[in-house]
Order: C-alpha cells, then structure tokens, then sequence
C-alpha cells in the first residue's frame, strides 16, 4: 500500500485539501499534515519552531506547507513514499510563480528531503482563480491526480523527475492532459499610488505606497476575473507550455527538478581566475 503525505497551501480546512484527500485514499494510506490557516505564496520559506494539533486526518501545523512536509517526513513515525499537495485554489504556472507557489514549495521541501512529491493546483478555465472555493466542485481536478500519482509511480517517473507539477481546470473532467513545460518570461509594473484609501496596506504620512504587479500573466488589472482578451494571448504561448495549456483548458503535467544545478562555463571560469589573481596580487595589510 502507498504511503501519501498529503498538504497543500490553502489550510487544512480547504476544500481542494479534502477532495484530494478522499480521492487519494482510493490507492494509499493517507496522512495529513496541513497549515491551520492559509498560507498562500509563502513559497518554501520554513520556520524554526512550529505548534502542531490533533486533526481526524493527521495533524494542522501552525506553520507554512515546508514546515508540514518536513514535519511529515522527519517528525512522523512513518516511510512515506510520496508527498502530494493541494489542490491549490488557483494555478501555479510559469517558472517564476513556481518559486513563490506554497503549494509547490511544498513539494520542493519533500524532494530536497529525498521524497518525490506531486503539486496539485486547479484553475477555472473562464475565471482563471477559483473563488470561492465552496462553490466549486474539486473532485475533477482531484480525480486526474490520483491517475497522475498512480501511474508516475507505476512508470518509475520519479527516478528522474523530482516533483510533478498539475494544473487541472476545475470544471472539465475530461479535459486533455498534456506534457507541458513552465514559461520563463516575467516581467513586472512598479507604479507609484497616490491614491491609497483602497488599498489593503497600512501607510504612514512619510511612508510612499509602491505597486508591484505582475504584467505577463495572468493579464488582469489587479485581481479581477474573468481574465480579459485571453484569445488574443493564445498565440503567445507556445503548445507545451502551461500557460497554454490553461488558455486551452487543458490539464497540465511538467515534470521538475529540485537541485539548483551548477552550470560552469568558460566565461564565468576566466572571471574566477581573474578574481583570484587580482587578489594574490594585493599585499597583505600585515606585510606592510
């Protein structure tokens, strides 16, 4: 039997979190160890000290989702084979979200500590978020994992890839799945406001209110759905990639590495041994 630590971003009262968990029992053991609150975007920063509670599923960790994964897996009594987290209420796309994705930050945490792990997140193909969570059904999204996990381990997927990486539309179960790689463009708006009474930020009389948006995706004016003139950005996007795959309405699959792999190349080796000439050259301040 499959032995499946089970988290997500959302807490552990989300309902992404509680379809997974119910789809997942159908092929493993599963164990909870989930935020008690949300903890969205906090991608895989990590916590000296956590509290932990009794939950019917496992255990709420008031902590981030790499604080729960690294709980599990060295905390618990327990061989995990697999670590799974979601589903996200929303996407995780682009390779520069995967960075600050808790969901994925989860998963990253698990394959640092040698465990491979599935990241699950759910887009709406019309509203891009999936908001409120209560009014939408998971178990599509949650139902392409398990094959996903299912069969990744029948294929011996993760003796080369260390997370796989799903993003599922919510309200398609049979949506295509496809092969699909992260997009690597970003790019970011920084404007200054004048006007900050709408804004959800405490600001002082000295203090100046800077906006920071993202301004390739997901192509909205602050947060607001549905995405608008989406069509006109299909040709953007290349197939294989995962924004496309969300512009199509498809299921997503990319498969990732953990390690941040060296890269050493002949321009940065001459910079090394330029440095560490240039420095044996300079006295010492006790030989003079």
């Amino acid at each position: 039997m499959t032995e499946v630590l089970l988290t997500n971003d959302d807490g552990i009262d989300a309902d992404g979190l509680a379809a997974l968990y119910e789809e997942l029992r159908a092929i493993g053991d599963v164990t909870v160890v989930a935020p008690t609150e949300n903890q969205s975007g906090v991608g895989r920063e990590r916590s000296s000290y956590v509290t932990r509670e009794d939950h019917p599923w496992g255990y709420a960790v008031d902590g981030t989702p790499a604080d729960c994964v690294a709980y599990g897996l060295r905390g618990l009594d327990a061989d995990f084979d697999l670590v799974v987290s979601g589903c996200n209420h929303g996407p995780n796309l682009g390779a520069y979200v995967l960075g600050r994705s808790g969901t994925v930050g989860a998963a990253m945490e698990a394959a640092f500590l040698g465990t491979p792990a599935v990241a699950v997140s759910a887009y709406h193909t019309r509203e891009f978020f999936v908001r409120p969570p209560d009014a939408h059904d998971f178990d599509p999204p949650a139902r392409v994992a398990r094959d996903v996990v299912e069969r990744a381990l029948a294929e011996g997927v993760f003796d080369a890839v260390d997370v796989v990486n799903v993003n599922a539309p919510i309200e398609d179960a049979d949506a295509k799945v496809r092969l699909t790689r992260p997009d690597v463009d970003f790019d970011l708006h920084v404007e200054r406001h004048e006007d900050t009474a709408d804004l959800p930020v405490d600001v002082e009389d000295d203090q100046d209110v800077i906006g920071l948006q993202d301004s390739l995706w997901p192509h909205v004016v602050g947060w607001e759905n549905p995405m608008p003139g989406i069509d006109e950005h299909r040709e953007r996007y290349d197939v294989g990639t995962e924004r496309r795959a969300v512009i199509d309405g498809e299921v997503g699959v990319s498969g990732l590495t953990a390690p941040r792999n060296a890269v050493e190349t002949d321009a940065l080796g001459r910079v090394v041994d330029a440095v560490d000439g240039s420095r044996a050259s300079v006295p010492d301040a006790g030989d003079e």
